[in-house]
């Protein structure tokens, strides 16, 4: 198949005429071909009455290797995840296994445009390393449409530049701030709820009502864009509400710090009322256990990566039940919208996934699904005929999160979720509350990325 690919790459860059079906098709028929890299295959679907939807890198008239629909052509997407070392390992195997369900329920309904999705043959371990990531990008690059998944801001921003020349979109498994806005993102990144420096803004406005009021409140995070966007909104919010704000904690995994001691110190001797937490999941239960421990008698703020069910089976979990609040940006997968119903279904019935990743992954991929949509019902599912079709998108949550349009600027989303450690709970997280906002971060003049 990569050397079927190769072939009509390199045919169609003999062609003369653009969009000719009979011609760059794969059938080795040369006359009245295009010079513009393009391919048009006739598959019957809905573009406008031709029938025909131009293609280039990464979409072939053969069908995927796992095809549902043998008729059907395959789409190649790729994928660059953290699977097995780094921080987040834990809950990018199941973003990968969410993402898999969500598209093989899409092929079981026909596919897009006349072709089915393969996001397996190119899935690859980022290791949540920015140069990994790059190896691996410039790996996959010639054989795919567009990137299913990159997980974390930093591994995607290393690859911002590339996918710029390319013209390869993609979805982030991360929530940075920078996504919403075109000059952070180049108008190739279709993020979904809202950032990480809104969601502390919520958080903070919620436990100020429910949990009691606060006078200082401090951060600790992964240096960058996602601990620095979780403290800027920190920051936001104390200066909103004439809280003290008295600093961020910056920290790194274990893996490149060894432990926790150093945050754990300066969250005992900060003491303050609130710490929001941007960290990964063993991070936050050392951070959380340690500071119990040493004295500390403030409550912690988890932004949605800090939390993995595996912790309440650690030291931590009574530290954890009695001073952990976690705010994530949608319901967890036990919730009830037709997302969720369709996941449940995807799964099986009375199955839980190990985390909640695969609920990430699952409402994760729904603006690939309308980009392609759209894109094909445009009769172009070239790179660049995709990445036209960003602009004006409007995606279809199924009710997992309200409708939203890309394009406009600026995140178009600020309610989350908040929950509690409880291990009678499915996935060991008790729903408090569901569609919370906060007047602070409804305020919020999101003008630009808070951090980065």
């Amino acid at each position: 198949m990569r050397d079927n690919k190769r072939w009509r790459r390199h045919a169609a860059a003999l062609c003369a005429v653009a969009l000719v079906a009979s011609a760059c098709g794969g059938d080795g028929d040369d006359d009245g071909a295009a010079d513009d890299g393009q391919t048009a295959t006739d598959d019957g679907g809905d573009d406008g009455g031709s029938g025909e939807i131009a293609t280039d890198v990464g979409v072939t008239d053969e069908p995927c290797d796992n095809a549902v629909n043998e008729d059907n052509g395959c789409i190649y997407l790729g994928v660059l995840s953290d699977l097995t070392v780094g921080p987040f390992a834990p809950l990018a195997v199941q973003i990968v296994e969410g993402q898999r369900a969500f598209w093989q329920r899409v092929n079981e309904e026909g596919g897009i445009g006349g072709y089915d999705i393969d996001i397996d043959t190119y899935t690859r371990d980022n290791e949540y390393n920015p140069q990994t990531q790059s190896q691996l990008y410039n790996e996959i690059e010639p054989e795919i449409l567009a990137l299913a998944q990159t997980l974390g801001t930093p591994p995607t921003e290393a690859i911002l530049p590339d996918m710029d020349a390319d013209n390869v979109v993609g979805i982030p498994a991360s929530w940075w701030s920078g996504w919403n806005f075109e000059d952070s993102d180049n108008g190739l990144i279709l993020e979904s709820g809202y950032s990480y420096c809104v969601e502390s803004q919520i958080g903070l406005d919620w436990s100020n009502e429910n949990e009691g009021e606060i006078g200082t409140v401090q951060a600790v995070g992964y240096p960058g864009d996602y601990g620095g966007d979780a403290a800027a909104g920190a920051e936001v919010w104390a200066e909103a509400t004439g809280a003290e704000y008295i600093g961020f904690a910056e920290t790194g995994p274990n893996a490149l710090v060894g432990s926790q001691d150093a945050a754990v110190n300066q969250v005992v001797q900060g003491g303050a009322d609130v710490v929001v937490l941007a960290v990964g999941p063993a991070e936050a239960a050392e951070i959380v256990g340690g500071a119990a421990a040493g004295g500390y008698q403030g409550r912690f703020m988890g932004s949605v990566p800090t939390w993995n069910p595996a912790l309440m089976d650690s030291p931590a979990a009574p530290a954890l039940e009695a001073m952990f609040t976690h705010v994530g940006p949608w319901e967890a997968f036990t919730g009830e919208s037709e997302a969720h119903q369709a996941m449940q279904a995807a799964l099986g019935e009375g199955e839980l996934p190990g985390n909640d990743g695969y609920t990430f992954g699952w409402i994760w991929s729904y603006p690939m699904k309308s980009l392609l949509e759209t894109a094909a019902d445009n009769g172009d599912l070239t790179r660049q005929g995709v990445r036209d079709a960003v602009n004006g998108l409007t995606v279809d949550y199924e009710g997992a999160l309200p409708e939203r349009t890309f394009g406009e600027g600026g995140s178009d989303v600020r309610t989350a979720v908040i929950s509690k450690p409880d291990s009678d709970e499915p996935l060991r997280l008790r729903t408090e509350e569901t569609g919370v906002t906060g007047a602070t971060a409804d305020e919020f003049a999101y003008e630009s990325r808070c951090s980065g």
